[in-house]
């Protein structure tokens, strides 16, 4: 599908005004405020507000390959597809009531950093490392491939060109204002996605004359959550154990997503903002996946499912609209480079550069550094973007997936453990790091081959479990064996909550109890 074809001048001068606003915003948040230091840099001067938080968490984790491949697996599949986003407010409130107090007692500016702590400094470099590939490949690379993927239909641009484009906007923002303009941007960026969003549902049940089309005319299992067990594409086990990993991994342990969080400007401005996050995901089902549901019925004939999304907005929008809708597609875009751009930054600088090279650093180094590692960056996930369109064979969607499933084990199961388990040693860290990664690494590149057989491999979430089940075993054999060190003084939850002086206020207990009640509700509705 060509969308160049279907796009009128005024829509391309709709982009083109949006983009100009875009920067204009960044522009003035970077240089009318000044940075102080570097932690205002890369983690806003611990200013951050819930409602900021919120947004920039849920718009790092919403970017044109979302929107597109959901509106794709509700064209295929149904809405089972939504587990992915509603069955993480588990992992989101688990960040916002275990995992963030400890990481704003320690006051760190990265995971790796707070993983050092509570260990040693092979960890935090391991880790450090570990963090930046996973940043470079499955954040900047993956998504600035679907990116570029969609601007080259909608400009007529080569991918090259495309993902230039998109790099250079989204490094402006990384460069100039650090998490600060990157967060309020995001707000301006995010509200627009669920504006232009709903105009295309309501559109697509205008067309549709209702719901209730929807309601009797899709097949019975497209308003199902879980599938049966032998289904081949999304099993209710696979979900239910596998999507844990996952979930652990890249709500409470990943660097780009829990950066916000950690430029908080308290604990309850950042456990109210991953609150705000919990109920946005809400929001994807009906946003993301139910315009594939309508497509289903609107064009039964498509050719590739993935059209589905493209299809709705050129057939049912107005001239203008049309723009918009691609206007926001790229704020997405680069709502997710950004951060994962910024998240690159913080790391390298922080936990390598700042602790390896120049401990004596002054913050104005800092920063400086960190522009350079953004840069560098940027060149980086350009060429692998260019090189993963060389990969056959394979759709993105079920790609990403797969390698997120193979990144998660060795992370999420020593975040878990480290944190709850004060018996944990350093020996049992650093050997659950090395033996982990390197066995999901084996099995991801095996599975993805499809040796020795593809039917000898179960679905690749059970796959993660089964990994993170072995992570976290080895790890416990090798805590007892091995004496307990120092770091066995990590503070418990308990003390973390003592040292900031916090008791969960009424409003994040009431809040987060009325999201689990809600939750347990659409699950018990939608099975």
């Amino acid at each position: 599908m060509n969308i160049h074809q279907h796009l009128h001048p005024l829509d391309f001068g709709v982009v083109v005004l949006y983009l100009l606003l875009l920067v204009g915003i960044g522009a003035y948040i970077s240089f009318r405020q000044k940075k102080s230091c570097e932690r205002d840099y890369f983690l806003a001067g611990g200013s951050l507000r819930w409602y900021s938080i919120g947004l920039t968490m849920w718009g790092t984790n919403v970017g044109p390959s979302m929107l597109i491949a959901s509106c794709a697996v509700g064209y295929t599949t149904g809405i089972v597809a939504g587990n992915f986003s509603w069955y993480a407010f588990i992992f989101i409130g688990l960040l916002a009531l275990v995992f963030a107090p400890h990481y704003k007692n320690t006051g760190v500016s990265t995971l790796p950093e707070f993983m050092g702590q509570r260990f040693n400094a092979t960890t935090r470099e391991m880790l450090a490392w570990y963090s930046l590939v996973t940043i470079l490949i499955s954040w900047l690379g993956l998504t600035l491939y679907a990116g570029g993927l969609l601007v080259s239909q909608i400009m007529a641009w080569p991918l090259w060109a495309s993902v230039s484009a998109l790099m250079l906007l989204a490094t402006f923002f990384a460069v100039a204002g650090g998490l600060e303009a990157i967060a309020i941007t995001n707000v301006f960026q995010m509200i627009l996605l669920i504006v232009a969003s709903s105009v295309l549902v309501i559109a697509g049940l205008n067309k549709l004359g209702g719901i209730d089309r929807l309601l009797t005319e899709l097949p019975a299992d497209y308003g199902r959550l879980f599938l049966p067990a032998d289904n081949p594409d999304y099993p209710w086990v696979a979900i239910i154990l596998g999507y844990p990993v996952l979930g652990i991994w890249f709500w409470c342990t990943d660097q780009s997503m829990v950066q916000s969080v950690l430029g908080a400007k308290n604990l309850e401005q950042g456990q109210l903002g991953t609150n705000l996050t919990g109920w946005l995901k809400i929001i994807d089902v009906p946003l993301f996946i139910l315009p594939g549901m309508i497509a289903y019925l609107l064009y039964p004939t498509l050719a590739d499912p993935n059209e589905a999304y493209m299809t709705l907005v050129t057939d049912l929008l107005p001239v203008g609209m049309v723009g918009l809708i691609m206007a926001v597609l790229i704020a997405a875009l680069v709502s997710t480079i950004d951060s994962a751009l910024n998240s690159l930054s913080t790391v390298f600088t922080m936990d390598i550069y700042a602790r390896r090279f120049r401990p004596d650093a002054p913050p104005q180094r800092l920063v400086v550094v960190g522009r350079t590692v953004v840069v560098a960056g940027a060149v980086g996930a350009i060429l692998i973007a260019l090189g993963l369109d060389q990969i056959k064979g394979m759709d993105l969607f079920s790609l990403f997936q797969a390698i997120l499933g193979y990144l998660a084990p060795p992370m999420a199961a020593v975040f878990l453990l480290g944190v709850t388990w004060k018996r944990m040693t350093t020996p049992a860290a650093n050997i659950g790091l090395v033996v982990g990664s390197v066995v999901s690494l084996a099995v991801g590149v095996m599975q993805l081959r499809n040796w020795p057989d593809p039917a000898f491999w179960p679905h690749f979430l059970l796959v993660s479990f089964f990994l993170f089940a072995f992570i976290m075993l080895l790890m416990v054999v090798v805590s007892l064996a091995t004496p307990s060190d120092k770091k066995s003084d990590f503070p418990t939850l308990t003390q973390s909550y003592a040292a900031l002086n916090y008791v969960p206020s009424r409003r994040v207990l009431w809040l987060w109890g009325a999201l689990s009640v809600f939750m347990f509700s659409l699950y018990f509705i939608f099975n």
